[in-house]
């Protein structure tokens, strides 16, 4: 481009010379052998002074090939954030019919004791393995006059408690009032419908409210030290408005992710002195009357029963549908449901998940293999599960705070190395040391990736408390990040846990996890990875919700994922 540009110069310079001299040959008359012989000279003296200047460009431009020239640093490749388009419309994915208020009458909102269900058609002495079980839902409030509109949160299941058997219903909600069950008849012998109302419409209505207009409904706690120990405590957050000091805050980015984090500006020490993290409080944002549409009485209640067992046939003497025959892997379609229980066994209705019931199995499959989980304490379980249920699965003391980690187990003679550690701030933890918080677009930025390498990630529950768009972003950043460990080792198995059931609060509810959900499978709906539908695992059988599973769920959540490691 250099010398190219000096060409034109020099072209541009001969033409005005030879018009400069035919010119001043016509006005002078001049001898055609002297205009000749200046011209020559004009020409020699540029055309020499370009090649000159080409040569002096060359020798500083080109280094010499015998001298070893250190390496350029390159631009680190930071997080496009891009997502799918349909992660893009949140008002379409996070759709949820029209919840209309009470009017402040309690009585006006619906009722676990009086609303109903019935069998859809008259009832069968026997049903067919295989087929269908269809019911309506009657929604009705306290004085047990039906409701004109949906929006009310109930979970339906079909249970075999002699067998230990269960499968979510589908509800389809009519929104008006009334609402479609339908049940898959997985397992013969006794079945029983099972209905709770988890929230009603209006208390959807609050969680809706809170969910869309508050900024956060908790905030955290900052420690910032000096050089003699000595600490000021503040509060921070995913916003500046919500330290408490609008004008005079500290801002954190974390370079990997660009994740921003705040914290009210400390008396007298530095922003650069921030070492320590942990909960803060937890807001009041409801009004005494919305507290009572989500008081524990009207909330996750059996509605009474309404229907009788029902008896399903064999089917060509088989007890039991059968999961497909094709082996577990990553981007394969996810059904509805995604699976059931028989006798405490989780079977899966997307591929053929395995059972790894002795510990030879579990270090048969894990062999060879690092595993990387992020996320939050539910996932932390799994790590427990394999530490308790393996003994040569050794944990290592890394002398972190347990509760956020980073934690490791290893196992020597299998070359099996297995890490966990909790996803950065928004994080409701105990104190902990803020260098410990790595955000997962930096700890995936950090792997090589390849067969060896099998990454987990678990988030949702940290992020209840805060608009949908605060999860949005930190999924935009982490999809990219899987998306490059993906283009650069397409044979690393990335796992995604969904949120389980659990809270019934302001704070945590199973409405705000089931949109939760809906944002991580979209995020990721294009990328081959691996999905464990944990809501469905712990909405499945008659078990009390709690956001730490008990060992049965937990079991079949860790085999289900060793599967898609070992599938055959």
């Amino acid at each position: 481009m250099f010398i190219m540009k000096l060409l034109l110069i020099l072209h541009f310079y001969l033409s005005r010379v030879l018009i400069t001299y035919q010119m001043s040959g016509k006005q002078l008359q001049a001898p055609t052998d002297l205009f000749i012989r200046q011209f020559k000279w004009h020409m020699t003296v540029v055309v020499g002074s370009v090649i000159a200047i080409c040569i002096l460009y060359i020798r500083v431009s080109w280094h010499d090939s015998t001298v070893p020239l250190p390496p350029q640093p390159q631009p680190r490749r930071k997080s496009s954030g891009s997502l799918p388009q349909e992660l893009s419309d949140l008002t379409h994915l996070l759709h949820w019919p029209p919840t209309l208020g009470d009017g402040g009458d309690l009585l006006a909102s619906t009722s676990p004791q009086t609303s109903t269900y019935h069998l859809r058609g008259p009832p069968q002495a026997s049903y067919t393995l295989g087929g269908y079980l269809e019911a309506i839902l009657v929604a009705r409030d306290h004085q047990g006059r039906p409701k004109t509109h949906g929006g009310d949160l109930f979970r339906a299941q079909l249970l075999g408690p002699y067998l230990k058997a269960g499968v979510p219903g589908d509800i389809q909600d009519l929104e008006n009032g009334t609402y479609l069950l339908s049940f898959p008849l997985l397992w013969a012998g006794q079945a029983q419908v099972q209905v709770r109302l988890i929230h009603s419409s209006e208390a959807v209505g609050v969680l809706r409210r809170i969910w869309r207009d508050q900024w956060a409904t908790v905030d955290f706690t900052g420690y910032f030290r000096g050089p003699t120990g000595y600490e000021e405590i503040v509060t921070c957050n995913v916003n500046p408005l919500l330290t408490g000091e609008e004008e005079s805050t500290c801002h954190y980015r974390d370079e990997d992710s660009g994740e921003l984090w705040f914290c009210a500006r400390p008396p007298t020490l530095p922003c650069d002195s921030l070492v320590g993290h942990s909960s803060g409080h937890y807001w009041n944002v409801t009004t005494p009357h919305e507290e009572a549409l989500l008081a524990w009485n009207v909330t996750d209640k059996v509605l009474p029963q309404s229907i009788s067992p029902i008896w399903v046939a064999k089917e060509s003497n088989k007890s039991l549908v059968l999961s497909p025959q094709q082996p577990c892997h990553p981007g394969i379609p996810g059904p509805k449901p995604s699976g059931f229980y028989h006798r405490a066994v989780w079977h899966s209705l997307s591929c053929s998940g395995r059972s790894f019931s002795t510990v030879d199995s579990i270090l048969g499959c894990l062999a060879g293999h690092i595993v990387h989980m992020m996320g939050d304490s539910t996932l932390r379980q799994w790590w427990e599960y394999l530490r308790d249920t393996v003994p040569s699965l050794k944990p290592v003391d890394l002398h972190a705070t347990y509760q956020t980690g980073p934690l490791m187990a290893v196992e020597t003679t299998r070359g099996i190395v297995m890490h966990w550690r909790a996803h950065s701030w928004p994080l409701r933890s105990l104190r902990t040391p803020v260098a410990s918080l790595h955000s997962v677009v930096r700890e995936l930025g950090g792997l090589a990736g390849g067969p060896h390498t099998v990454v987990v990630l678990g988030l949702g529950s940290h992020f209840t408390t805060f608009p949908p768009s605060a999860f949005v972003q930190r999924l935009a950043g982490i999809r990219a990040a899987v998306a490059a460990l993906l283009a650069r080792e397409p044979l690393t198995l990335v796992v995604i846990k969904l949120a389980n059931t659990g809270y019934k609060s302001v704070y945590g509810s199973d409405w705000f996890t089931l949109q939760v959900n809906r944002l991580l499978r979209a995020a990721f709906a294009d990328l081959r990875v691996a999905f464990v539908d944990a809501w469905e695992m712990t909405s499945s059988l008659a078990l009390p919700d709690r956001i730490h599973p008990g060992r049965l769920i937990v079991r079949s959540e860790v085999n289900f994922f060793l599967s898609f490691i070992c599938p055959t």
